[in-house]
């Protein structure tokens, strides 16, 4: 069968303003170009939407650049690959790339990353064995400093990265392990993978539900939302407690600058130490990640949820769910 001659990718239409709509986002075809030497044509299976990707819709300054109105987006994606001008990058071969929003892409094959299909299907790439695998293990044991016996409380537990902190500090000797999420059965799904605790934090003020799970303190804090959780966290740390401060999903759609944590004084008298994460400052700790995740999962002592939508069309509102905590785990959109 002859290789397609053109795609449909997702271009940013126009800049949000708050929380995000279809409408700030539009389907396109576009052609295809030829392969030049040390390219890869790869038909997508899955991509990622995650919501870092929120802050790149701003035209704004960061850490990374910011999208561009009338150009594909692009993220995380997993596929085949159907035609190859490397040597390096065989046709047949599954691979984890950075051109997603896209049925396809054309890329440089050292820009892609062969992944084993063997060991979890190519979707977990996206997740567990992934970006979000990675900052929830970098997080937690290298800009947390975990240590075995420490009681740990992750904000955002039933998300993609916020299930497999839980996860691998019960595995590593922690103590205590205390989950917060946005539903009943979100709190029921903490307490099937090994939280301690967990609880929903629209039951009532997090500080309260927090001391009452926490009654001894907790010494790291693996923060996905920020606002009142990381407020609460404050007031629970131990003396030298940890925070790992990996996002601020409450305040990604705010339009006015969000007030900082009341109690942050705390933070002097308890020689707290507050980590801001970025991934990327860990690629030297994926082989370790790697050989302990792959160790995990052979021997079925993680697990892992995922939240599939079909279809490159509703990519854009798969992203907005993400707002709405429509999720448990790694949303993924197959394409």
């Amino acid at each position: 069968m002859p290789n397609p001659q053109t795609t449909r990718q997702i271009v940013l239409d126009a800049r949000p303003n708050g929380t995000p709509t279809t409408s700030n986002f539009r389907v396109e075809s576009t052609p295809l170009p030829h392969l030049s030497a040390g390219e890869i044509l790869v038909a997508n299976e899955a991509m990622s939407v995650d919501p870092y990707m929120r802050g790149r819709m701003n035209d704004t300054k960061s850490y990374m650049p910011p999208f561009q109105v009338g150009q594909p987006l692009d993220g995380a994606a997993v596929g085949e690959v159907i035609a190859s001008n490397s040597d390096d990058v065989a046709v047949g071969s599954h691979v984890l790339h950075g051109l997603g929003w896209r049925e396809h892409s054309v890329l440089n094959a050292a820009k892609a990353q062969i992944v084993d299909t063997t060991l979890a299907p190519a979707s977990a790439h996206l997740g567990v064995l992934g970006m979000p695998g990675l900052t929830a293990y970098a997080g937690l044991m290298k800009a947390g400093e975990f240590r075995a016996g420490d009681a740990v409380f992750v904000s955002g537990a039933a998300g993609a990265v916020g299930s497999l902190v839980g996860q691998i500090a019960k595995l590593s000797g922690a103590s205590l392990v205390i989950g917060s999420a946005g539903s009943a059965e979100k709190v029921d799904y903490l307490k099937e993978i090994g939280f301690d605790a967990a609880f929903n934090y629209k039951d009532g003020p997090v500080v309260e539900q927090l001391t009452k799970a926490a009654l001894e303190g907790i010494d790291v804090y693996f923060d996905n939302v920020g606002g009142d959780h990381l407020e609460a966290a404050l007031s629970a740390l131990t003396v030298h407690g940890r925070v790992t401060l990996c996002g601020m999903i409450s305040q990604y759609n705010d339009t006015e600058p969000a007030p900082g944590p009341r109690n942050l004084g705390l933070a002097i008298g308890k020689r707290l130490r507050l980590h801001g994460l970025l991934v990327g400052d860990y690629a030297d700790v994926q082989p370790e990640f790697v050989a302990k995740m792959a160790g995990w999962l052979q021997a079925d002592e993680i697990s892992y949820r995922e939240t599939v939508v079909d279809g490159l069309t509703e990519a854009p509102q798969a992203f907005i769910d993400l707002f709405n905590g429509t999720n448990t785990g790694k949303m993924v959109v197959r394409l």
